[in-house]
């Protein structure tokens, strides 16, 4: 055993002698920088005398801590609402006065509906106001079930699943399947829920100009030959584009065809979301699938909130069972929510009920859209922004001062105006500092069903008359 370890004592020292200079230089440096840590101390107290407690006192009267929160101006609109008393439908009291309802996403006029407030008040004495729990912990009731079960049939898909609050369904349905190292291509006019969605998925995004399908297919292209690089990566990384089928910021529809065609060409997955053309494009309401004639099949994902035609609240999502039975453990506003409080569902069943009974009330919709388009065009210093058929337009300043705020304000004037003579209309707001691609100010003009052309005459005469007398 002795001997043994004097062997290998002397192939260590033999080692050492025929070692090379610069490695014994390199192991020498080394054992000495491990014993100055060892011996050295890890930190060094501060030199400083005693304070006495006179000067602890005015240090502690001296200190300003950082606001909680950034300083928000007085005047600024959030904290300047409008008050709505009674039911938003197609006249609405602001502030004490009766308007007509240019302002409120009830585009069907089903809101005020006797029929759907009937149904949802049998569901409150049936069921109570909410639920108490999600759709896990005794949150699923039978009225649930049968509102996914109505939406997929109409939709004309294998299955559908429903949120109780309309923001968290796309924001909640894009991170239950991209993650992390999966990349999205997304369109620079998306809304502030996909956006959220993105964030939370903390996904690779990439922005392509709004509905520019050449410089999309320039990002995806950019893609593939990333791919080719690194095919064994390429192989788990999943891609998505994600685009709204009516874009709310900029009223104008996604060129879907195209779209498709991109998708089985890049082998990509397309989420869209519908809030605003659910319930308005199509001969039966179904979307802009059904606008453009393209299978829904070819769509991995559709979204939209049932707070715009609809006239309820919360989300659904459909698509094919298996896409959508992964939210039922993956989307975090199913999940943690409480679910859909049953009178709301009751109320959009029986939406639904009057949307599949008279199909003509979308064809209705496009001619008031028509109208108020037209009307709308000419205005001195206003432009329109949008398509005909969309029924949620934007009137933005055909020149801007330079400044947001100024132009803001501006435009508020027109609202006020308007509001004065018995016309509510709305400005478009957003989180400026939270936005990716922060849109201009804009008036949005809503238009219902329950319109008159009277009505619409006497609002695009009211809103030239006060950018007149403003924008003078």
């Amino acid at each position: 055993m002795a001997s043994g370890q004097q062997w290998v004592l002397v192939e260590m020292v033999q080692a050492f002698y025929e070692a090379p200079a610069y490695h014994l230089i390199l192991e020498g440096i080394l054992i000495l920088w491990i014993i100055r840590l060892l011996f050295s101390k890890t930190y060094k107290l501060q030199e400083r005398s005693d304070l006495t407690e006179k000067e602890k006192e005015e240090l502690i009267e001296e200190w300003q801590p950082e606001p909680l929160v950034p300083p928000v101006s007085k005047d600024h609109p959030s904290l300047n609402y409008d008050i709505v008393t009674g039911p938003p439908s197609h006249k609405i009291v602001v502030n004490g006065k009766e308007c007509i309802n240019f302002a409120s996403f009830n585009f069907l006029g089903l809101l005020d509906n006797e029929r759907v407030k009937k149904k949802a008040l049998a569901s409150l004495k049936k069921y109570g106001v909410g639920t108490c729990g999600p759709r896990g912990f005794y949150g699923t009731f039978d009225v649930h079930l049968e509102l996914e079960d109505r939406l997929a049939k109409f939709m004309r898909t294998e299955e559908a699943i429903i949120y109780s609050y309309g923001f968290a369904t796309i924001a909640s349905a894009i991170p239950a399947y991209s993650k992390r190292g999966d990349i999205v291509f997304v369109d620079e006019a998306a809304c502030f829920s996909i956006q959220k969605g993105l964030q939370a998925s903390r996904s690779f995004i990439k922005y392509f100009k709004h509905n520019d399908m050449e410089d999309l297919e320039r990002l995806l292209k950019e893609q593939e030959l990333e791919d080719q690089k690194n095919p064994r990566k390429a192989r788990v990384t999943r891609r998505f584009i994600v685009v709204e089928g009516l874009y709310i910021n900029t009223g104008d529809v996604c060129p879907l065809p195209e779209l498709v065609k991109l998708k089985y060409k890049y082998k990509v997955r397309i989420f869209l979301e519908e809030s605003m053309s659910f319930g308005v494009l199509g001969e039966h309401g179904r979307g802009v699938t059904e606008h453009f004639g393209v299978n829904i099949d070819d769509i991995d994902l559709i979204s939209a909130n049932m707070e715009n035609a609809v006239a309820s609240i919360g989300g659904f999502c459909c698509g094919r069972s298996f896409v959508i039975d992964h939210q039922r453990l993956s989307g975090q506003g199913y999940c943690f929510s409480a679910s859909l409080p049953p009178m709301l569902a009751a109320a959009a069943i029986e939406a639904l009920n009057i949307m599949e009974e008279d199909p003509e009330i979308f064809t209705l919709l496009r001619e008031k859209c028509k109208h108020v388009h037209k009307a709308l065009q000419g205005i001195p210093g206003l432009r329109v922004v949008g398509e005909s058929f969309t029924p949620a337009l934007h009137l933005q300043l055909e020149k801007s001062s330079g400044s947001r705020d100024t132009d803001v304000k501006t435009l508020r004037s027109i609202v006020e105006y308007c509001l004065d003579r018995q016309i509510a209309l709305t400005q478009a707001r957003y989180l400026e500092k939270e936005e990716r691609f922060l849109p201009p100010p804009t008036i949005r003009v809503v238009v219902t069903v329950e319109q008159t052309g009277e009505e619409i005459e006497k609002a695009a005469a009211l809103i030239r008359e006060a950018a007149v007398a403003i924008l003078k």
